[in-house]
C-alpha cells in the first residue's frame, strides 16, 4: 500500500512539475498598465492626447558658401492634461559642432554616423517666446543638440499655446550622417537638406519630455503639424521639397507648369525638365535676383528639401498622387538597354511601391512624393526621400521602395524611433519584402535575408549578441541592419505566414496602421492590437523574439514504434520555442503532416508525440518546408536504419 501511494502521488504530482519547467518563456507580458490614454487592447483610450507643432519657415540658401540662414515662428500647443514649465527643442546641426557627443561616440574617423567639422553646427541669433501676447527673449541653455527653454510662465495644459521665434543659420555639411549633405554633380552641386531646423521634442503620457541627444544612429521621434515654408534660392536652382508648391507661377515655366498637368493624367513619365534641358536658362522664368518657393504641407512630422541647377526632373501620378524624381545626369544608367537601369525608371518604381503599400495596407495619405539623387545612401523625410545616385536595378528599386516604405513607418505611424528602431525599420523591411516579391517575384534580392536558413545562420553569429528591442544609439553598427531591419522583419514574417495565418494577421496588422495614424504608439500598444485581433497570447513570441538573444534548435531525439503506433521524441535545446510540423513518411510511401502547437513546450523542453497507425514509418523530419531559423537542422531527420529507434 505504501509503495502504491508513493507512486500515486509520483504520478499525480508529474505535470505540476512539469508545468515549472518553462514558466518565464510563458509567463505574461510585463506591459504598462492599461489607462485612460492607452487602452487594454491596444487602442488609443478615450482621453488620448499628444501634443502639436506647427512650422512657419523662412529660409535661405547661399551657395557661394554652402550656409542655410532662416527664421521660424513655432506655434506649440499642449493638449497635455499638465502645465509645462519647460520646453525641449532639438538642434540636430549641432551633431556636426567639433566635441558634439554623437561624433565623439564612434570611434572610426569613416564611422557613418561622425561628420564634425570646423565652424559645423547650429547659429542661434535671436529665440524669443510669445505668451498670453508678452514676447519676451527666452531663457535658454543649450546642451549640445537639445535646446531646453525655461517659461516664465508655465503653459496651461487641454490646448495652452505659446509661439517660439528662433532665427539660425548652419553650414551645409557634406556628409551629414547620411541623411543630408551635398553632392558634386557635374551640371551644379545637389544640396540635399535635413535635420535643418530647430524643432520639438516629443511630450507624450508615457516619458513626458523625449530629450533624448541625437547621436548619429538614433533616428527621431517628432510632434504633428502643418508646414508654411519658403526657400529662397538663386534663380537656377530646381527645388522640390515636403508638401504642395504653392507659387508655381513665380518659380516654373509655362512649359513645366503644363508638363507637371500632363503628369497628372497619365501613367508614362513625364519630362517636366529633360536631361538636354538640365541647366538652360529657359528651363527658369525670366527675371534676375532669387526666386522663393513657397510650400505647404498639412499634418506631418517634418519638412526636408532639395535644390540644384543639375536636376532632371520627371513626373507622374498615381490615384491622384503627384510623383516626381529630381536627379543629375550621373544617376541614369550609361546603356539603356543593360539589365540594371538608372533613375530614368525609378518613376515606374515609384508607381509600384504607392500602389502595393496603399493596396495592401493603407492608403498614402499626402498629394505628393518626391525621389531625389544624391550622396545620401538612403533616408526618409514626409513626401520626399533621398536616394543613392549611383543606385541601379534592383539596388535602385529596394532603396526607393524602402524609404518610401518609411512613408508608412515612421511618417504616418509616428513611433519613437530613438527607443524602438525595430517599429519603423523592421516593419518597413517587413512590408518591403513583400513589395519587392511582387516587383521581382523569385528573383527579388531581398527573398535571401528572409529565408529561415540564412536568418538561422545570422542568428549564430556576435550579430546576435543583443535583443532587437534596444535603444537605437546603444545597438552595436555591425547589429543595425540585422536587428531593427532584417530579424524584425523576419519575425514579423513568421508570425503571419507560420504562426498565426494571413487570415488573422494580416487584419491585425492594418488595425495597428488605422488605430495609430498620425499618434504615437508604444509596443505594448502594437503587440496588444496583434493579440486583439489574433485571439493569442503570444507573450513567448514577444519575449523570445523581440527581447531575447535565445535561437531555436528543434530536434528529434529518438523515434520508437511497435505494431500499434509510433512515438517520435522530440526537444527544444536553445531557448527559443516556436510551434512546429512533423512529415512522417511511411513504409507504403505516403506521407502525413502534422502541425504541432507551440503549447507542446508548456510542459518543458522535451515532448513524446504518438501516431496512431499501424503502418511501419520510414522517415520523420521536423520544420520540413524550412519555415523556422532552426539553428541545426542536422538533428531534424530521422530515417529507418534497421532497428526499432534512433
Amino acid at each position: 500500500m505504501r509503495l502504491r501511494l508513493v507512486a500515486f502521488m509520483i504520478v499525480a504530482i508529474a505535470p505540476l512539475l512539469l508545468a515549472q519547467s518553462n514558466p518565464a518563456t510563458f509567463a505574461p507580458m510585463d506591459w504598462p498598465t492599461p489607462n485612460s490614454y492607452r487602452a487594454a487592447d491596444g487602442r488609443p483610450g478615450p482621453e488620448y492626447w499628444q501634443q502639436r507643432a506647427d512650422y512657419d519657415i523662412k529660409a535661405t540658401l547661399d551657395t557661394s558658401a554652402d550656409r542655410v540662414t532662416g527664421s521660424e515662428t513655432i506655434t506649440y500647443t499642449n493638449n497635455s492634461p499638465e502645465p509645462l514649465s519647460h520646453l525641449w527643442l532639438q538642434l540636430d546641426q549641432n551633431l556636426f559642432k567639433e566635441g558634439s557627443r554623437g561624433n565623439d561616440e564612434y570611434d572610426s574617423p569613416q564611422a557613418r554616423w561622425r561628420g564634425a567639422f570646423k565652424n559645423g553646427g547650429d547659429e542661434l541669433s535671436s529665440v524669443v517666446v510669445v505668451q498670453d501676447g508678452k514676447e519676451e527673449a527666452a531663457h535658454f541653455i543649450i546642451s549640445d543638440t537639445r535646446m531646453m527653454i525655461q517659461l516664465s510662465e508655465p503653459l496651461p495644459g487641454h490646448g495652452g499655446k505659446l509661439q517660439l521665434r528662433i532665427s539660425w543659420s548652419f553650414i551645409v555639411p557634406r556628409y551629414g550622417s547620411d541623411r543630408m549633405g551635398m553632392f558634386n554633380a557635374k551640371e551644379g552641386k545637389v544640396y540635399e537638406i535635413g535635420q535643418w531646423y530647430p524643432r520639438m521634442y516629443v511630450y507624450d503620457d508615457v516619458h513626458g519630455w523625449n530629450p533624448l541627444p541625437y547621436l548619429g544612429e538614433g533616428e527621431f521621434y517628432l510632434e504633428y503639424g502643418d508646414f508654411d515654408v519658403e526657400l529662397t534660392v538663386p534663380r537656377d536652382l530646381v527645388v522640390v521639397g515636403t508638401g504642395v508648391l504653392q507659387n508655381p507661377g513665380q518659380v516654373l515655366t509655362k512649359t513645366e507648369r503644363d508638363r507637371l498637368a500632363e503628369a497628372m493624367k497619365t501613367d508614362k513619365t513625364v519630362h517636366v525638365i529633360s536631361q538636354d534641358q538640365v541647366g538652360r536658362p529657359d528651363t527658369r522664368p525670366a527675371g534676375k535676383g532669387d526666386l522663393t518657393w513657397k510650400f505647404n504641407a498639412k499634418n506631418v512630422r517634418d519638412f526636408s528639401w532639395a535644390a540644384s541647377r543639375s536636376f532632371i526632373w520627371d513626373a507622374s501620378h498615381w490615384d491622384n498622387i503627384l510623383l516626381m524624381a529630381a536627379y543629375p545626369k550621373e544617376g541614369i544608367a550609361p546603356d539603356s538597354s543593360s539589365r540594371k537601369p538608372g533613375w530614368e525608371d525609378v518613376i515606374q518604381m515609384m508607381r509600384h511601391t504607392f500602389m502595393y503599400y496603399s493596396t495592401n495596407y493603407y492608403h498614402y495619405p499626402y498629394p505628393v512624393a518626391v525621389n531625389v539623387a544624391g550622396n545620401v545612401h538612403g533616408m526618409e523625410y514626409p513626401m520626399i526621400v533621398f536616394c543613392f545616385v549611383r543606385a541601379r536595378g534592383q539596388f535602385l528599386y529596394s532603396v526607393t521602395d524602402h524609404e518610401f516604405g518609411h512613408s508608412w513607418f515612421p511618417m504616418t505611424v509616428g513611433s519613437d524611433e530613438r527607443r524602438h528602431a525595430w517599429m519603423d525599420e523592421g516593419f518597413n523591411t517587413f512590408i518591403n519584402y513583400y513589395s519587392n516579391r511582387d516587383f521581382y517575384g523569385d528573383t527579388a534580392r531581398q527573398n535571401i535575408m528572409m529565408r529561415a536558413d540564412t536568418m538561422a545562420k545570422i542568428m549564430l553569429t556576435p550579430r546576435n549578441d543583443q535583443p532587437i528591442d534596444t535603444r537605437a544609439d546603444q545597438v552595436l553598427p555591425r547589429n543595425l541592419g540585422f536587428l531593427e531591419y532584417a530579424k524584425t522583419a523576419f519575425g514579423l514574417k513568421l508570425l503571419r505566414e507560420f504562426i498565426v495565418g494571413p487570415q488573422r494577421f494580416d487584419p491585425a496588422f492594418k488595425a495597428y496602421i488605422r488605430r495609430w495614424a498620425f499618434k504615437h504608439p508604444q509596443p505594448s500598444d502594437f503587440f496588444r492590437t496583434i493579440e486583439d485581433y489574433t485571439g493569442e497570447d503570444l507573450s513567448w513570441f514577444w519575449r523570445g523574439w523581440f527581447y531575447s538573444t535565445h535561437v531555436l534548435d528543434q530536434a528529434i531525439d529518438s523515434v520508437v514504434d511497435d505494431s500499434t503506433m509510433t512515438v517520435v521524441y522530440i526537444s527544444n535545446d536553445r531557448g527559443l520555442v516556436m510551434p512546429t510540423e512533423l512529415q512522417v513518411t511511411f513504409a507504403d510511401g505516403k506521407i502525413s503532416d502534422y502541425k504541432l502547437p507551440v503549447e507542446i513546450w508548456f510542459n518543458g523542453n522535451d515532448y513524446r508525440f504518438p501516431i496512431y497507425d499501424d503502418r511501419k514509418v520510414e522517415k520523420v523530419v521536423l520544420d520540413p518546408d524550412y519555415e523556422l531559423p532552426d539553428v541545426q537542422r542536422a538533428n531534424n531527420v530521422w530515417t529507418f536504419s534497421g532497428s526499432a529507434s534512433k
